[in-house]
């Protein structure tokens, strides 16, 4: 039985895409790697718990599927901010993460550790900060 489960694990492995621009944080990447560290064994792998084994197989085949997508369809594909899918990629993808992270860096110095920022209006404080 650990035979197939290990083969429809390897299908929905080749079925699941590669996003290349989400390097170290991609579904389809992190599946493989995690299928593979379950089933070190290939074919000859014992399985200790196959229903939560059968129960993730299902979860992830839902999802690969579109499942919820077709059974709670949005009305219109858009979002809060009005950026479509392709701009959501992008923002998305490592080497945009990255600059963001490079942008950050200089804006978050200027403000040392534990230092409390004021408010503008008046009564509210800073979380943390007593009562005079």
């Amino acid at each position: 039985m650990a035979a197939s489960r290990y083969r429809r694990f390897l299908k929905l492995c080749e079925e699941w895409p590669v996003d290349e621009t989400k390097r170290g944080q991609d579904l389809g990447a992190y599946l493989r790697q995690r299928v593979a560290q379950a089933f070190r064994e290939g074919d000859n792998t014992q399985i200790a718990e196959p229903e939560a084994c059968d129960q993730t197989y299902e979860s992830l085949a839902r999802l690969h599927s579109n499942y919820y997508k077709h059974k709670y369809p949005r009305p219109r594909d858009t979002s809060f901010s009005g950026l479509s899918l392709e701009e959501y990629e992008l923002i998305l993808s490592t080497d945009t993460l990255d600059e963001f992270k490079q942008m950050n860096k200089g804006m978050w110095r200027s403000f040392p550790p534990g230092t409390p920022r004021k408010s503008t209006k008046p009564g509210l404080r800073p979380c943390g900060a007593r009562t005079p």
